[in-house]
């Protein structure tokens, strides 16, 4: 038997709700996590045919990348299409799951799915974000520093970039003496004890402060830990907006328009004035992207491909850049692909006799413009 919660933490390692922007709307929004489930439908947005698709294929989770509840509903009568979609959803146990900006900030997500997609090489994030991360100090028996480091290692912490299992360790002495209602694992209570120590610190993501701390609390031999936890305004050059890489050649900046227009579907691509025939370094960024140009410039992007520019947007291009907008839908499509070809591989490496492989793709396009 395989639960909502299994499917949505599976979700949640690709892109931890904690990434998401504090304007959103994500996570588990209509339904039970203990549910069972029958089918996965994956869209890009929730709408009422999406919601009759799920019906037609007897999936009882929507996995929606936009989330169709975004503000606070006030009633539920069926007066808009968010209420109908809530309404039908409920009366048919379907549960909605949305994630967004957590997988715009992923570096896996949806701009990474772009960048795939043009062929991008040595991609990084375009606008990496701070206050993600922590520091975790504590002191440990020698004897003991090993086990607590590979526990808490092996649990999220010590990851710095592509590295794993890195730490600061210095060795010293620790003093404590014990009251009569303590059980000192070394030591006597109400003898001043001196033991050899480890100082050991490492930073984690700040999501994982709660597995972290009960990790360091279960395998550290004292019956009181000593520990401090800071947050940090380091810049995380994995969660964040965007991304920017190379094209492995030159290409005519026209072909490479062209290209786009192919590669998205898109029928229209507004952009501002042309300045160089040939593109070489690619700025993207998926959905509405106007806050990213100066850093898109300050990177060296001969283009930045995104979507919703406004006109006084395509100003800032100011000769220094292409600015590209190949349009909202266009941009994102291609993240129901992502999140089904995910789901796939993980749901066959933890429960491969479960759903019978019943994680369904969306057939529908939920792009609300049109081209005349």
């Amino acid at each position: 038997m395989i639960r909502i919660k299994n499917i949505t933490d599976q979700i949640e390692e690709l892109c931890p709700l904690n990434y998401a922007e504090d304007f959103d709307n994500v996570g588990l929004l209509v339904g039970n996590p203990d549910q069972t489930v029958r089918g996965v439908l994956v869209t890009l947005d929730c709408l009422e045919i999406t919601v009759d698709e799920a019906i037609e294929n007897n999936c009882n989770l929507i996995v929606s990348f936009h989330p169709i509840v975004f503000k606070g509903l006030k009633k539920l009568n069926g007066s808009n299409y968010v209420e109908r979609v809530v309404i039908k959803a409920i009366k048919n146990d379907i549960a909605i799951y949305a994630m967004h900006t957590a997988l715009d900030n992923s570096f896996f997500g949806v701009s990474a799915k772009m960048a795939e997609m043009i062929g991008l090489e040595n991609y990084q994030i375009l606008l990496p974000q701070k206050g993600h991360l922590k520091k975790l100090t504590t002191y440990v028996p020698e004897n003991s520093a090993d086990e607590v480091r590979e526990a808490l290692f092996s649990n999220g912490a010590g990851h710095i970039g592509n590295y794993s299992n890195c730490s600061f360790n210095v060795e010293g002495e620790g003093t404590y003496i014990g009251d009569e209602l303590t059980n000192p694992s070394i030591g006597q209570k109400g003898k001043l004890e001196r033991v050899k120590e480890v100082f050991i610190s490492m930073i984690f993501e700040k999501h994982n402060e709660a597995k972290i701390l009960k990790t360091l609390l279960k395998t550290h031999p004292y019956e009181e830990v000593a520990y401090d936890i800071v947050g940090l305004d380091n810049v995380h050059d994995r969660i964040g907006m965007g991304m920017i890489g190379d094209l492995n050649t030159d290409m005519d900046t026209t072909h490479f328009l062209d290209q786009l227009k192919t590669i998205f579907g898109s029928k229209v691509i507004r952009h501002s004035e042309i300045i160089t025939n040939k593109i070489k370094r690619v700025a993207v960024l998926g959905g509405s992207g106007s806050f990213a140009i100066d850093q898109a410039i300050k990177a060296n992007a001969d283009i930045y491909v995104t979507s919703d520019l406004k006109y006084h947007d395509f100003y800032k291009a100011e000769e220094k850049i292409l600015l590209a907008d190949i349009g909202h839908y266009e941009s994102e499509q291609f993240t129901k692909n992502l999140l089904v070809d995910y789901l796939t591989k993980k749901i066959t490496n933890f429960a491969p006799a479960l759903l019978g492989g019943r994680i369904i793709l969306s057939k529908h396009n939920t792009n609300p413009i049109n081209y005349f």
